[in-house]
């Protein structure tokens, strides 16, 4: 009688690919070696499920995994590094992708798509910052969103005063919003107590609001003065046009200014670099381009208005730059400059100087 000796397999010095489609209740996984598809399955939502089942496929190998970054955050990457798995987050915008997968897209083609980018190396790794820089971030985006709620808020009830022909008294329009403003809208009556309830009812939420927002603002201020922060926050409120707000929203946002090799590749990230439709001769720049973080963007350009009237350099060169082209295409200019004097107080650990040599170039 033959006898078979049964060994145990041994994928030591191999690499696995694991890629994920992260759904809710369910993933999506792809899992190729280094020549072959392996399977493509769906499995729970637990990581420990899927290491264990490579461990048990494919023991001694090097893990490697990827899935796009979205609404589930970056807990699935922090647990596969803690489990030993060399785990990357993507851009889904960045994943390159043939005209088939767009035109029969499925969990399973955008599985087997990120792990080909995978094993052939042609994914870019987003940066993912640690959990405390995250929970940072994330007090910093509530006070953005509730600044948003509050204007809706705002623009609800000055859409009811108009749809009922309600004139506001110009010695109280002159005060928008503040106290006494308030007071007055509270003091109207309509023609029904079911109209009066409905502004009652967004006078309410708007009081809430801002409540909300004061506090919200009060817990930003004292994390501020963190040890992490407070440096920091020093040197760029020595920055014309940057609150402490500011300062803190860019902190959270950037979490490490060193990550960025070079100042082309901060404005790349803050969205103030110009996009492209060149093809043979003809070259065609779009304006600036619509990659950007929606959070830094537009505040640095709000910082720019005021820092082009409070410094005396800024001052010159927005003067300069209007005489050839439209104040809205100067400011963009402006919020480079002034993107720039962020980067230096950041990389230099030092206030910032005012000067007047600065050029329109």
């Amino acid at each position: 009688m033959r006898t078979y000796k049964v060994t145990k397999a041994d994928f030591s010095g191999q690499d696995i690919y694991t890629a994920l489609d992260v759904g809710l209740k369910s993933w999506k996984v792809c899992i190729l070696t280094e020549s072959y598809e392996h399977k493509t399955f769906t499995q729970p939502p637990d990581v420990g499920h899927l290491v264990d089942y490579l461990h048990k496929q494919f023991p001694g190998a090097r893990y490697h995994c990827v899935y796009e970054a979205g609404y589930c955050g970056f807990w699935i990457y922090e647990q596969l590094k803690e489990r030993g798995v060399d785990c990357v987050v993507v851009n889904p915008a960045d994943v390159p992708t043939k005209d088939r997968e767009r035109a029969f897209k499925s969990d399973r083609v955008d599985t087997r798509k990120l792990g080909r980018g995978l094993r052939s190396g042609d994914l870019d790794a987003i940066y993912v910052p640690s959990q405390a820089a995250q929970e940072d971030r994330s007090l910093v985006r509530t006070r953005w969103s509730f600044m948003k709620k509050q204007t809706r808020c705002k623009n609800q009830i000055k859409a009811l005063l108009s749809f009922y022909g309600i004139v506001i008294p110009p010695e109280v329009v002159s005060s928008h919003w503040s106290r006494r403003y308030i007071t007055y809208l509270e003091s109207l009556r309509l023609q029904k107590d079911s109209g009066t309830q409905a502004l009652r009812i967004l006078l309410d939420e708007l009081r809430y609001l801002r409540t909300t927002i004061a506090q919200v603002t009060k817990n930003i201020r004292l994390l501020s003065m963190q040890p992490q922060y407070g440096a920091s926050v020093t040197y760029l409120v020595s920055i014309p046009g940057i609150s402490t707000i500011g300062a803190m929203i860019f902190l959270t946002e950037l979490v490490d200014i060193h990550r960025f090799r070079s100042l082309d590749q901060l404005a790349s990230y803050v969205g103030l670099v110009p996009g492209e439709h060149s093809s043979g001769e003809q070259e065609i720049t779009t304006g600036i381009s619509h990659r950007r973080n929606p959070f830094l963007r537009g505040l640095l350009i709000e910082c720019a208005w005021i820092a082009a009237r409070r410094d005396p350099a800024l001052l010159l060169a927005f003067t300069k730059l209007c005489k050839r082209m439209p104040k809205n295409d100067a400011i963009i200019r402006i919020a480079h400059k002034l993107l720039n004097r962020i980067r230096f107080v950041l990389l230099r650990q030092q206030c910032y100087q005012s000067s007047v040599t600065a050029t329109a170039a």
